[in-house]
This record gives structure tokens, C-alpha cells and sequence, in this order.
């Protein structure tokens, strides 16, 4: 992990229920909180990055939110599906007036690195500006699914996770109003190259960064190079080579889904049976007797 976030806290009368959960990306960390609130709990905060709080789900009383220790009061009470957003080097203090449990998500970023991957910087009037408190459906549903991949154990390749948090950010800082160009597809060579070795590492976490490397683009364009190519995101191409893998083992014989599932990079057999019905449009099991029962009527 290269970007590494800096956050100083101090906490009263604030649990934390479980261990903390997280997961990183590129230029992104996100970690998943589960605490519970005394009555007159408080935190001050301030993170050297910038960052998103996102409430989860909330059981009990109210918090509030404030930018001065004993400023006025900057939130409606933070109910589930409250978003804020905090820039970098900006204190934050918060205070339960009754005891409540809290289930949160923080996102710190790196702005220079996520604005590498789009090729363009964020805004820096939206970076500096705080944001507390407010709704958005759409980043709540990402975040949620950004939420749940920092709670399974075992994990989907990162390009996924690169995916979810590009689109949050995106989402709430939305740079590029202008059009934006028509990407060109790679050349053959440069498809060649980036499809052989997602074939034979589909197994594998593959990062964003390393194929566009790969080809000597960035990583914004080689996505939109890369979908013009194919039709597909990477991470949804590097699925189907995972299927394909998992289809030549389920021909080849000798092993269990368990182990077929471990080798061609699903985290359980039920996440491969899930992905292969998907997309073959058949259980891994009811696709092999289809082709057993295929060999034996030739």
C-alpha cells in the first residue's frame, strides 16, 4: 500500500465493537467502524487527507457535528445514510447527547493520485469546501458496496474495489462537465499484450495501475481505451477469463468445485457457482454433466 492516511482523534466515552475492518485501493483507504456511544460521548477529529464519513446504520439517540469546538451546530442529527465530507487538515469535533450504536464508513483519499487516474485534477473548490451532513442516494448505494467489501474476508480482485471508489468520488466531486473525449481503442499490439497477461494472472488480484503500465497510458484512459476494445471494464473481462479457467478444469476432471473455485481465483465455491450461473447461464455442475452427457450420445 503506498498512500497511507494520517488522522489524529480523541475520543470519550466512545467503544468501538469490533475490530476494524478495511480495505485500499488506489490512492484510497477505506475503513468500516462499528462503535457504540455514551450519552455525552465526544471525538475530535483531523485527517492530513481528505475524506468521506458515511453513516451506515445508527441505532439510539443523535450526534452532532461542528467545525469549532463550541461553534454552532452543523448537522440535522446524522441518520443512516448521512454523507459528509471533510477536506484535508480540517478539524471536526462531535458529540452524542444520548447513547447510540454506529456502524460508519471513512474514505481518505489522495487527490494528486485519484486525479491521476482521471487524468484531470478534482476541483480544488470542492476539495477545499466541507460538506456535512447531506443525502445522495446514489454515493450511499456505492458506499454500501465499498462497505461490503471491506467486511468479507475474503475479497474480489481489486480492480472492483478501484471501480466502486472512482465512481463515489466522481459522484461527489464531479469533475469534467465537459464532454469528454471519444476514447480510441488500443491498438492490436497493446491489447494483445494487456489480455495475455490478464489470462494468465485472472486468478490473481490485478491492479489498475499495472495495466496501463502495461500499454504506457494512464489509468483513465486505458479504462475507456480498454472498454472501446472490448466492450467490457477490465474487472468484468478478467471475470469471464476466471469462468473460462474454471470451465477448462471442470473438462479436464480430477477436481472438486472447492478446489476448481481456490485455483481460478473466486474467494468460495458459492461465489464461483454464483458468478459461473451468471454468466454461462448454468451451474458449474449442471454445465459439467452437460458436456459428460454431450461425449457420451457422440
Amino acid at each position: 500500500m503506498t498512500f497511507q492516511p494520517r488522522m489524529t482523534s480523541i475520543r470519550e466515552g466512545v467503544t468501538v465493537l469490533d475490530d476494524l475492518k478495511w480495505r485500499s485501493w488506489n490512492g484510497v483507504v477505506a475503513d468500516l467502524w462499528h462503535a457504540e456511544c455514551g450519552p455525552g460521548a465526544r471525538g475530535e477529529y483531523v485527517s492530513r487527507h481528505p475524506r468521506v464519513f458515511i453513516v451506515l446504520d445508527k441505532l439510539g439517540g443523535e450526534f452532532e457535528t461542528r467545525l469549532q469546538p463550541n461553534g454552532p451546530k452543523l448537522s440535522p442529527g446524522g441518520s443512516a445514510g448521512s454523507l459528509s465530507y471533510i477536506p484535508a487538515h480540517m478539524p471536526v469535533w462531535g458529540r452524542a447527547e444520548t447513547g447510540m450504536r454506529i456502524r460508519h464508513l471513512d474514505i481518505h483519499f489522495d487527490p494528486a493520485e485519484v486525479g491521476e487516474r482521471l487524468s484531470e485534477q478534482l476541483p480544488p473548490e470542492r476539495l477545499a469546501q466541507p460538506n456535512l451532513m447531506f443525502s445522495d442516494e446514489r454515493i450511499f448505494a456505492l458506499a454500501r458496496l465499498i462497505a461490503q467489501e471491506c467486511a468479507e474476508p475474503e475479497r474480489r480482485h481489486d480492480l472492483y474495489g478501484d471501480s466502486l471508489t472512482l465512481a463515489l468520488l466522481i459522484d461527489l466531486f464531479q469533475p469534467g462537465r465537459e464532454p469528454a473525449p471519444r476514447r480510441t481503442p488500443l491498438s492490436a499490439w497493446q491489447l494483445r499484450r494487456v489480455t495475455d497477461y490478464m489470462a494468465a494472472n485472472c486468478s490473481e488480484n490485478i491492479r489498475l495501475q499495472d495495466l496501463a503500465a502495461l500499454v504506457e497510458l494512464s489509468q483513465s484512459h486505458f479504462s475507456h481505451a480498454f472498454k472501446a476494445s472490448t466492450g467490457l471494464p477490465p474487472h468484468r473481462w478478467q471475470m469471464q477469463a476466471r469462468v473460462r479457467k474454471g470451465q477448462e478444469m471442470l473438462i479436464a476432471g480430477g477436481r472438486s468445485l472447492t478446489e476448481i473455485a481456490a485455483e481460478a481465483g473466486f474467494s468460495d465455491q458459492a461465489h464461483f457457482t454464483r458468478v459461473f450461473r451468471r454468466l454461462v447461464g448454468e451451474t458449474p455442475a449442471a454445465w459439467r454433466r452437460g458436456r459428460r452427457a454431450g461425449d457420451v450420445s457422440g
